[in-house]
């Protein structure tokens, strides 16, 4: 799919706030309100935009342990390790990694006892190695900067 300038923006303004009405994208973007629902329901159709959702500061739920835990498998159950971390109430993201560890997974927990848990439970089966975070890099969609675009 060819995205022009235009696409970019809205889904950069749609990335600011998805909550956005047509009519005020539309401003925002200097097109019609007409336009700018068409070029939107062609993204979703096309899949760029996959879907619309709500961003929870799970730090405000009581959860402000987050920590990465590189998770290699001693016998390869996968498949057991995806199910455990599926229903693990803590966990934000999980990845299939290629190198030395298996998984990589990110838990925010409300203490340390949480974190423990979790690796007690995985220690019959797997290796871990598990990193504290203590701050985010906020960083930008650089896809979505329109002015370093080369359309040609």
């Amino acid at each position: 799919m060819n995205l022009d300038r235009t696409d970019y923006h809205i889904l950069r303004k749609l990335r600011e706030d998805a909550r956005l009405s047509m009519r005020e994208l539309a401003r925002q973007v200097n097109l019609s309100p007409s336009s700018v629902s068409e070029r939107v329901r062609r993204l979703e159709d096309e899949g760029v935009i996959k879907g619309y959702q709500v961003h929870i500061d799970r730090a405000k739920l009581g959860c402000t342990v987050r920590c990465m835990i590189e998770v290699t498998l001693r016998n390869g159950e996968h498949e057991r390790f995806a199910n455990y971390i599926r229903q693990l109430p803590w966990t934000e993201f999980a990845y299939r990694v290629a190198g030395k560890a298996c998984f990589m997974v990110m838990l925010c927990t409300p203490s340390m006892a949480e974190v423990e848990a979790c690796i007690t439970e995985l220690t019959p089966y797997a290796v871990t190695v598990t990193h504290v975070v203590f701050s985010e890099v906020q960083l930008s969609d650089l896809i979505l900067k329109t002015e370093q675009l080369s359309l040609g």
